[in-house]
């Protein structure tokens, strides 16, 4: 028999950034665990193609756009969200940009950019679904790091802080809210090819370096991501809280490979 606590059945989720890459993985993953998911970005074709393919799970959804460096966008979706579903459990935030480029040189106004959408946009949804998760005593929240978190890559300096100050802010909500039922945690993924980095992997040097120094020999699938997903978003990780899972294929505990 199934572990039952590692369902989603009776939940309601919203990802942010939920229509394409990892973001929609992991709404679709949600809403086969059981879940009725909101899949939520800036682009209404994208939302409306996201939610036709969590409906055709079986399971409810709602065509709302966001954009999460407008905190009243953000604010309209915990609205149109409740209206649906009655409730917010669980929220993923995985809006994200990235930029390659010298750091001696890289322009101030996009890193400001990058720092603005993945770190300060990860604090509104954090703040925005929160209080209504504190009000109920319950919630899940599930914010994207990276391995940037960990170790630095070349010429992403921006997009390596903005991940590294989102494993922070996870572990400082955590001390915060845990006590009152909400748990906040975050997914590290490897290296997996969406539309946010195939420029930089594919058949390029750096992806080749990349490959060579992860046991796994090989990119993630983005499916690869959606069990750590619905565990820390599941009653299964109940006392689980202020935690970074790197799903990388071995990478971070890679020396030497051959």
């Amino acid at each position: 028999m199934a572990y039952e606590k590692l369902g989603l059945e009776g939940k309601s989720a919203v990802v942010i950034g939920g229509t394409s890459g990892i973001g929609l993985a992991l709404a679709l993953g949600f809403a086969e665990a059981g879940a009725d998911v909101v899949a939520s970005s800036r682009r209404a074709d994208q939302v409306d193609a996201a939610a036709t393919q969590i409906e055709a799970k079986g399971r409810k959804s709602a065509r709302i756009t966001s954009d999460v460096c407008d905190r009243g966008s953000l604010e309209s979706l915990l609205e149109g969200s409740v209206k649906a579903f009655g409730k917010v459990d669980i929220l993923v935030n995985c809006a994200g940009r990235i930029k390659r480029a010298p750091t001696l040189d890289f322009p101030e106004d996009e890193w400001n950019s990058i720092i603005e959408t993945n770190l300060t946009g990860t604090l509104r949804g954090c703040q925005i679904f929160g209080k209504h998760m504190l009000e109920r005593k319950y919630g899940r929240i599930i914010n994207i790091c990276s391995i940037t978190t960990f170790v630095a890559l070349h010429e992403v300096a921006a997009y390596g802080a903005s991940k590294a100050a989102i494993a922070a802010l996870t572990k400082s909500l955590a001390v915060e809210w845990t006590r009152h039922g909400v748990n906040v945690n975050a997914i590290a993924p490897g290296f997996f090819i969406t539309p946010l980095n195939e420029g930089l992997l594919m058949g390029t040097p750096r992806g080749k370096e990349l490959l060579m120094r992860s046991p796994s020999g090989r990119y993630g699938n983005t499916e690869e991501l959606v069990g750590a997903g619905i565990y820390l978003a599941s009653d299964a990780a109940s006392f689980v809280s202020g935690q970074i899972l790197a799903v990388d294929g071995g990478f971070l505990a890679s020396g030497v490979n051959q």
